[in-house]
């Protein structure tokens, strides 16, 4: 804990968000600094109380009020080492992650919860101003191999453990450049894409290696890596978009939120997108078919491309204000969220079902035709409740239905679960001996801060399968000392 009294005696507090006619000009990150003298504060409201819930409710686990009472006594080096104990990327995390934490912090009960978030982006961000983040290559060297496909959050979490366990680690990456959906998912005024590198730079001193433009399963066959690599690990992310399956569908302008996101990200990244087919929102009426965080991500982007008009549709009923009952504490509430886009503009439109598109003579969506909804389960059309509207494009926010089955899965015949992702036992190993699956691969769409956790955890079955099998029983003695994997 930090101050006895803290809670009581000072208020929640945020980093303020830079102005909204700034920010809306360029691909910056949104929030200002925070004084530390505010962020000891902050710290010094985190209480005695017992059994802290912020331990569960953070997938990484990460121990919390240990850091946080760092942070108010100052301790910012000793805060760095606990805080990466538990979770190997707190820069991402502390910038991305919807803080399933804060949902459960015991303050939260009646009042505003400690703003664990900030708290944490600001410890990473001090360690690397400091110095004190530096690379931590292994002492021994294990002579095992592993291959972990896909560059993600959960693929990274998983290479960075293994690697620092001492085995010989090979990242690969279908797109040009490392870093998964934090490279081409996620907006870069939500984080900058040097915060990515600094991470990676690292990564690449401490021996991991990667390969860009490496499709596995389909440039690569699957089955030399079966046979070079004494394990693999699958992190490919949950990529098969859910689609619209509706009149107009075919029509020119109607995009899945993942083809326009990563095109913005590539232009920030000064690439040239000559020869493809550019999705831009300058100048059209748009439309963001699904209210999540992707969808806020593509109204953020909008926002920044100057579009005529933006609406952000949503088949769900408006959530509460305030935490809905169905959803008491410790649980992840259900209550409607205000993201830096919303408060940049648009207009959020809920209950509302699309029933088709209808074109120009050349095949480009012009109009979206809609009616309004009643709740779930049936989503009941209301009488009178249909609306049609100029719409020049159309993005596709829906969520995900898991990874693509086609190419890698499909030749390497592991088994899947009844959602249609890569099925594993306790310890992260699929039906194929030797082939692990971690993040969004295995659990399906989900959250950065699930990916690292489930990344942690696969590298533990990994380095626990290579000690167990006969393929490693003469390393006992070269790796005498060498760490043990802890999730």
């Amino acid at each position: 804990m930090g101050k006895t009294t803290g809670f009581m005696e000072i208020p929640r507090e945020l980093p303020t968000r830079r102005p909204v006619a700034d920010r809306v000009n360029d691909w910056f990150e949104i929030y200002q600094d925070f004084p530390e003298t505010k962020l000891r504060d902050q710290g010094a409201r985190c209480m005695d109380c017992g059994v802290p819930f912020c331990h569960t409710g953070c997938p990484v686990n990460n121990l919390i009020p240990d850091w946080n009472d760092l942070v108010y006594r100052g301790r910012w080096k000793e805060a760095v080492r606990q805080l990466h104990s538990t979770n190997n990327f707190p820069e991402f995390t502390g910038r991305i992650c919807p803080a399933p934490c804060e949902a459960s912090c015991v303050l939260g009960i009646n009042q505003p919860a400690v703003t664990i978030k900030q708290i944490e982006k600001s410890i990473v961000e001090r360690g690397f101003q400091e110095g004190w983040i530096q690379p931590e290559p292994p002492k021994f060297r294990t002579g095992k191999k592993v291959a972990v496909v896909g560059s993600g959050p959960a693929g990274l979490a998983a290479a960075q453990q293994l690697n620092r366990a001492g085995h010989w680690v090979t990242v690969y990456e279908k797109a040009d450049r490392i870093g998964g959906l934090l490279r081409y998912g996620i907006p870069e005024f939500k984080m900058e894409k040097k915060v990515l590198d600094r991470r990676l730079k690292q990564m690449c001193a401490e021996g991991v290696k990667f390969v860009t433009k490496a499709h596995v399963g389909q440039g690569l066959p699957i089955e030399d890596f079966q046979q070079e690599f004494d394990a693999i690990v699958l992190a490919g992310g949950a990529e098969h978009s859910r689609d619209l399956q509706v009149p107009g569908r075919e029509l020119k302008g109607i995009h899945f939120a993942m083809d326009f996101l990563p095109q913005q990200n590539r232009r920030c990244e000064g690439d040239s997108l000559q020869g493809e087919t550019e999705i831009l929102a300058t100048g059209k009426h748009v439309v963001i078919i699904g209210g999540g965080d992707t969808g806020a991500d593509c109204l953020g982007t909008c926002h920044r491309q100057k579009p005529a008009s933006v609406h952000q549709f949503e088949i769900m009923p408006t959530p509460p204000n305030d935490r809905s009952p169905l959803t008491p504490w410790p649980l992840w509430p259900m209550q409607l969220r205000v993201e830096g886009a919303h408060e940049e503009g648009g207009i959020r439109g809920w209950s509302i079902a699309t029933t088709s598109f209808t074109g120009d003579e050349h095949g480009n969506v012009k109009q979206l035709h809609g009616i309004r909804v009643g709740p779930p389960p049936t989503f009941e059309p209301q009488s009178g409740g249909e609306f049609t509207m100029d719409a020049d494009l159309v993005l596709l926010a829906m969520g995900f239905l898991g990874p693509v089955r086609k190419g890698m899965i499909e030749k390497l015949g592991v088994k899947l679960d009844p959602r249609g992702n890569v099925a594993t036992d306790e310890n992260y190993m699929s039906s194929v001996s030797g082939v692990f699956a971690a993040g969004d691969m295995r659990r399906g769409q989900s959250l950065v801060v699930w990916a690292i956790a489930e990344g942690r955890k696969a590298a533990a079955g990994v380095d626990n399968y290579l000690k167990q099998s006969g393929m490693v029983a003469a390393i006992a003695h070269a790796t005498s000392g060498r760490p043990t994997i802890i999730a």
